[in-house]
């Protein structure tokens, strides 16, 4: 007898594969696509299954979402109104200085160093509209505008908020460290009441004695007690006469590299609640990134990052002039 010959079936015919004919297909998304089935079996059962066909049960539909009815609003977030306002708001105060920021960066941030430059009309503007000199107090000012290291002086405006502060505090004794021709000093005494006194601390007398004839047709000659040797000197001497805490207000803007030191004596010498004024925190933006030779900006950046985390004081940083910080003693 000859071997049975095995019957072929098309290539495309499932029941060829009954691995694939036998179950059904699975569709994208888990559920059951109709398979092809061998005929005779019935719905839901395999071929050659015996029995009841097993009970499926369909996945549970997700609810439709229902869109809101015309003309009601949709909430977006539970908050407050107000915070939602106020958010708003912020926002587009925030966009506007981006804004103002990139097409007038001169006028609304000053130099790249921080400050607004003397030639700016932004700060002619505030001179105009804010500077309340004393007549003999411009006069010292233009007298020092002309003199070649007239630079050095502090800003007009800067000295007004120095003898605004005084003046708020009702101080009567104010250390000056740096003194140059005495704008400075002369605008604190016009605001000290008639037993009060500035020590005004400087190393050349020859600076000095361009304001002290003013000083003296201001009427307040008797108030500043210039002490031309070095400022370490003088302020210890003050700690030794027992003078430390009654002091209430200091203005430093001397030597860059002893500024630290100036600080802390200072500090020993202010009274609670009184004031240190420390002048050209900027030093014209080379805080930034100090050079290894500029030892004044070293200096200067160095106490910036100390009084950021000194417990024995609440600060301001405040971008007039060439930047001056508030400390006030707690």
């Amino acid at each position: 007898m000859s071997p049975r010959r095995r019957r072929t079936r098309p290539a495309g015919d499932p029941s060829q594969h009954p691995s694939r004919a036998q179950y059904p297909a699975r569709r994208e998304g888990g559920g059951l696509s109709a398979a092809p089935r061998r005929s005779g079996a019935p719905p839901g059962r395999h071929p050659g299954q015996r029995g009841p066909a097993p009970q499926r049960s369909a996945p549970p539909r997700p609810a439709p979402r229902r869109c809101p009815a015309p003309g009601s609003a949709m909430p977006l977030l539970s908050v407050p109104k107000e915070v939602a306002v106020g958010t708003a708001m912020l926002g587009v105060a925030f966009a506007t200085g981006m804004l103002a920021g990139k097409l007038y960066p001169s006028l609304v941030f000053g130099s790249q160093s921080g400050m607004i430059r003397k030639n700016n009309p932004l700060r002619q503007y505030i001179l105009d509209h804010s500077l309340r000199e004393h007549p003999i107090l411009k006069k010292l000012r233009l007298l020092t505008a002309d003199h070649p290291s007239g630079r050095m002086m502090v800003s007009c405006e800067q000295a007004q908020l120095m003898a605004n502060l005084v003046k708020l505090i009702k101080a009567k004794k104010v250390i000056e460290i740096g003194v140059f021709t005495g704008y400075n000093a002369l605008n604190m005494a016009l605001v000290l009441p008639d037993n009060g006194r500035v020590i005004a601390c400087d190393i050349n007398e020859d600076y000095a004695k361009i304001g002290k004839p003013l000083w003296k047709e201001a009427g307040v000659e008797h108030k500043i007690d210039l002490r031309i040797k070095p400022a370490i000197q003088t302020l210890d001497e003050l700690v030794a006469n027992g003078e430390a805490e009654t002091f209430d207000f200091a203005f430093i803007d001397a030597d860059k590299e002893s500024y630290n030191e100036y600080y802390e004596k200072c500090l020993r010498l202010i009274k609670k609640g009184g004031i240190i004024a420390i002048d050209n925190v900027f030093w014209n933006g080379k805080v930034l990134k100090p050079r290894k030779d500029d030892l004044a900006a070293q200096s200067i950046h160095r106490l910036n990052e100390k009084l950021l985390r000194d417990a024995r004081v609440n600060i301001s940083m405040l971008p007039v002039g060439d930047g001056v910080t508030l400390a006030f003693k707690l």
